[in-house]
């Protein structure tokens, strides 16, 4: 992929948020990476929405040292950048303070899957990480931030969760293509949003079935998925998969 191509695909990826009513002014920011040159386009640290043009998106290297680009990266290129080396299935990154999420990272709690809507998305609970020590943040708070959300996810598949909470600040999420992880920034708040009006009504609701967790998730995401027209029903009622 060119970089330039590249750099479009961020800039509509980025244009999504505030279209779908997930970001104010300037408080986001969606990545895309070139896996074969190791360069990620970023959205420019404080450039608001309205004003972003794919000329204005900058492009670093894992290293966070700048490749092209006449504005300072975002703030967050650090956390990006963790990401993608550690998770090296993923395409894209993006970061919002949708208020619903941020709601939960606040509260400093995990948001449980109430339903088959969560569960379409997320196989199990989406997780909020561990809260940062003052050495980290000290030492590189925004690296510090991809390290702590690395470690939530050890031992598991990030692409079968491509979203958590950072405790006390707001979400991130990711995908295999920066339009994936944006998206997946608005499926999170959606998530946010009902889970918090679930409490609302009972403050006890339940947990969905393990079973259930388990169908509906591959049904749209398994090697047999068959949601949409691109495959044939499983017809199998279940999938045996272990959950979480």
């Amino acid at each position: 992929m060119l970089v330039k191509e590249l750099r479009e695909r961020v800039c509509e990826a980025n244009l999504e948020l505030p279209r779908r009513g997930v970001v104010l002014y300037t408080w986001g920011n969606v990545s895309g990476i070139d896996r074969e040159r190791g360069v990620v386009v970023i959205k420019p640290s404080g450039v608001p929405y309205g004003a972003l043009t794919p000329a204005k998106l900058v492009v670093v290297d894992l290293n966070n040292n700048l490749v092209e680009g006449d504005f300072n990266p975002s703030t967050d290129t650090r956390t990006h950048t963790a990401l993608y080396r550690a998770f090296a299935g993923i395409g894209g990154v993006a970061h919002t303070h949708s208020p619903h999420a941020v709601a939960w990272a606040q509260a400093r709690r995990e948001i449980p899957c109430f339903g088959t809507t969560h569960a379409d998305y997320c196989f199990g609970p989406v997780p909020c990480t561990a809260p940062l020590s003052p050495e980290q943040v000290r030492r590189d708070y925004e690296g510090e931030t991809g390290q702590q959300i690395v470690q939530t996810f050890a031992g598991t598949d990030p692409m079968e969760r491509p979203m958590v909470l950072v405790n006390g600040h707001g979400p991130f999420t990711w995908g295999r293509s920066a339009a994936e992880a944006a998206s997946n920034a608005v499926i999170l708040e959606e998530i946010a949003r009902i889970a918090s009006a679930t409490l609302a009504v009972d403050a006890n609701a339940p947990a969905l079935e393990e079973h259930i967790l388990a169908y509906h998730y591959e049904r749209k995401h398994g090697p047999g998925a068959w949601y949409g027209q691109g495959g044939k029903h499983a017809g199998s009622g279940g999938t045996g998969r272990s959950v979480p």
